[in-house]
């Protein structure tokens, strides 16, 4: 079972290196925020695709954070 330790410690290592990656997604998080508070607000009206843009900005961000190689090249 020595081979399962090491695909645990490869998962391990990409499971600590993901936030790290994902601050670079900064940007993309903070507009789909606004774009919810703003709905969100007093007066306001959240409904079904009203972030739709700034979602799946922040979503292909994501999925390139998860693609790249973390350091050490786990």
């Amino acid at each position: 079972m020595s081979g399962n330790g090491a695909v645990w410690g490869r998962v391990r290592g990409r499971l600590r290196a993901f936030p790290e990656r994902l601050a670079a997604c900064r940007a993309e998080a903070a507009a789909y925020g606004r774009c919810v508070q703003a709905s969100t607000a007093p007066g306001g009206r959240l409904t079904k695709d009203l972030c739709v843009q700034e979602f799946k900005a922040l979503r292909s961000c994501f999925a390139a954070a998860a693609k790249t190689t973390p350091r050490g090249g786990l």
